[in-house]
């Protein structure tokens, strides 16, 4: 396939490009400094964006298959940004008649398993108040995605850890794995590009966790 990688030098962003290409597909990674991106490898492409400037990212974007996004906020003050950049990739998406997004967010975001533990739902309230504004930026990201003409997966995960990729995990469309509490950046870029070509995840979130 021909992806684009948008968030290519974050740790799940990174993961998506290293995996995609040793998979043997074409990858335009989209990055703001090259001088960060440390991943080569045939068949990749580094493309110099401004996230700010849609029309500046059609050409990442033009006659591919997908679009992955990595992109969120990496810390409290961040947190907007997630909506914010994410506009920027679905109207040049939407110009260039792009439609398959794989995005991640976060578990908190959506509905939490029926039955879970108590002290799994004590986890998840004490998380939700500390990170609030990043889930309150990842929501809003998710209603554009809801509103937009294309046909989006957002990927949940819980805590991200940076350990190998496994292949290992639990994945629940429309909702979340019971107990789930951590998984790696590598696996959640492994989800992620199962899910660009499954269309049981098309306009779903899913949560993935170990």
């Amino acid at each position: 396939m021909k992806l684009t990688v948008f968030g290519a030098t974050g740790g799940i962003g990174q993961e998506i490009v290293r995996q995609a290409l040793a998979a043997g597909h074409d990858v335009t990674a989209v990055v703001r400094d090259p001088a960060r991106f440390t991943v080569a490898g045939g068949g990749l492409e580094v493309f110099r964006g401004d996230l700010a400037d849609p029309a500046s990212l059609r050409p990442a974007v033009a006659g591919r298959d997908a679009v992955l996004s990595g992109l969120g906020a990496r810390k409290r003050a961040d947190a907007g940004i997630a909506t914010e950049l994410t506009r920027s990739v679905l109207k040049a998406m939407e110009a260039e008649g792009v439609r398959r997004l794989v995005v991640v967010s976060a578990a908190p975001v959506g509905p939490q398993p029926a039955h879970q533990p108590l002290r799994d739902r004590a986890a998840m309230k004490v998380v939700d108040a500390l990170l609030k504004n990043i889930y309150v930026d990842l929501a809003a990201m998710e209603a554009e995605l809801a509103r937009s003409a294309t046909d989006w997966t957002s990927v949940r995960p819980p805590r991200l850890q940076d350990k190998p990729l496994s292949g290992s995990y639990r994945k629940v469309v429309g909702g979340f794995p019971r107990s789930g509490r951590f998984i790696s950046r590598a696996d959640v870029a492994h989800a992620m590009l199962a899910m660009v070509d499954d269309p049981a995840t098309v306009k779903q979130g899913v949560g993935v966790a170990y």
